[in-house]
């Protein structure tokens, strides 16, 4: 190897300077944007290259959020769609790990409760916690809620903020609207908000409002499909320690699932039919 002398080694750095300036300078002045790739919607991708019959598997996806028809380059999928799975999984974790905005909780006048959870690393590791209140909060929800009401509302966070964020102005007015045709009504201004929220955590509440139904809005689960999916479980004069067999469950409420003013007009009918059998669960499928 040649050795250099000061002079050329003072050369070769300006040179190489230079052409990292030059790569930095094109960078900050280019006007392209990348496409966010999150936009895309899957259910109308197809990557196969040279397919059999393009027209029966495009109906074929039209029918599931499965990632069909991606393809891939050798043993890997293609760098789009790695892309997209990543983009996903992200949103997946931050609906599970983030907080619905206060600022919400406050426009829409909710009354906020917690459970004994005191982080979102508890919620996640001590279910059991999700489900009780302790003595404060159960105060406050005797203080804020009239008992014995007809129909009860609560908003939990559960496993999606996301989810809350994404339906909650509009399943609300839905089922409200939905009741009045059955001469029933919730009342809007005692609807509870539940941070680190289980399903179960409705049973307590009933115990404590003797609401003769409770209806649970809560974040579900989310996949790679969605991270904006809700689900309402509904129970006539549930309590701690019944029977998960009580709850009738209306899941998928998201805007590629059941749209949200589409389920609030459904869970109206089912909370009526509830009141009209003095049932839920399964015991309602029975007499319907």
């Amino acid at each position: 190897m040649t050795n250099l002398d000061e002079k050329q080694l003072k050369a070769m750095i300006t040179s190489i300077l230079s052409e990292m300036n030059a790569k930095k300078d094109v960078v900050a002045h280019s006007n392209e944007v990348l496409d966010d790739i999150t936009t895309i919607d899957i259910s109308k991708q197809f990557l196969v290259p040279t397919p059999a019959d393009e027209e029966s598997y495009l109906r074929m996806k039209e029918k599931t959020p499965a990632r069909l028809g991606l393809w891939r380059v050798g043993p890997r999928y293609k760098t789009q769609s790695m892309l997209r799975f990543r983009a996903d999984h992200a949103a997946a974790q931050d609906a599970v790990f983030s907080y619905v905005s206060p600022g919400l909780i406050e426009e829409m006048n909710f009354i906020p409760v917690t459970t004994k959870c005191l982080d979102k690393d508890e919620y996640i590791t001590r279910p059991d916690l999700g489900r009780e209140f302790d003595d404060e909060q159960i105060a406050i929800i005797q203080n804020k809620i009239t008992t014995h009401q007809k129909v009860l509302i609560i908003v939990g966070d559960g496993l999606s903020s996301a989810a809350i964020e994404a339906n909650i102005k509009d399943i609300l007015p839905s089922i409200g609207q939905g009741l009045r045709t059955y001469d029933l009504d919730f009342m809007s201004e005692e609807v509870l908000f539940i941070k680190h929220a289980r399903v179960p955590a409705m049973d307590q509440i009933g115990d404590v409002t003797q609401a003769e139904v409770v209806c649970h809005l809560i974040g579900e689960r989310p996949g790679l499909a969605t991270a904006e999916s809700m689900s309402a479980y509904i129970a006539y004069k549930p309590t701690v320690g019944m029977p998960e067999a009580r709850r009738t469950v209306i899941s998928n409420i998201h805007k590629g699932g059941t749209p949200a003013v589409e389920a609030g007009a459904y869970i109206a009918e089912l909370i009526a039919n509830m009141i009209r059998h003095q049932k839920s669960g399964l015991e309602l499928k029975e007499v319907e």
